[in-house]
């Protein structure tokens, strides 16, 4: 005996139709089955990549200029701001690298003032060899185009 799978009507193992709802019973019949397509995994955007913002044209052009506030401190923030004051790439660079350089100023304050202890100016010593791997990562985004806030100090709100 067979069953109908539609409504679960018993019936003779040769019938070829129903006798209850009419369904056709196709013997040996397979159902071609489809290959199960996984849906497209959302891509990661990064909140840091500020990249998409700016133009090409913009980046290609003043490449140099926000290169220069990494490699030359305070002078080069002002040389790029006097040579390239219209290009936003470069501005994003010149506020990283003002991040950068003020939390250098702050390292240096509180290691001088709290001198007396050997604590404080060693930490202080430590932060300043990580903010200088820091400006060097910032250097090699900016010679690559790219436009990435800074590793620890990037996330500060001050300058934005």
């Amino acid at each position: 005996m067979k069953l109908c799978p539609r409504c679960n009507t018993q019936l003779d193992d040769a019938a070829a139709f129903c006798t209850s709802c009419g369904t056709q019973f196709i013997p040996n019949a397979t159902v071609p089955q489809q290959p199960y397509v996984y849906p497209e995994a959302p891509k990661y955007v990064d909140p840091s990549d500020h990249t998409a913002e700016f133009d090409a044209q913009d980046i290609s052009d003043n490449k140099v200029f926000a290169i220069l506030p990494y490699l030359m401190s305070f002078i080069g923030i002002i040389i790029a701001l006097l040579a390239t004051r219209d290009s936003k790439f470069t501005m994003f660079h010149i506020r990283q690298a003002l991040k950068i350089e003020v939390c250098n100023i702050l390292l240096s304050i509180i290691a001088v003032v709290l001198a007396i202890t050997i604590l404080v100016p060693v930490a202080a010593g430590v932060c300043a060899v990580i903010l200088f791997f820091v400006r060097i990562i910032c250097f090699f985004r900016a010679c690559s185009g790219k436009a990435i806030d800074a590793p620890i100090v990037g996330k500060l709100s001050f300058l934005k």
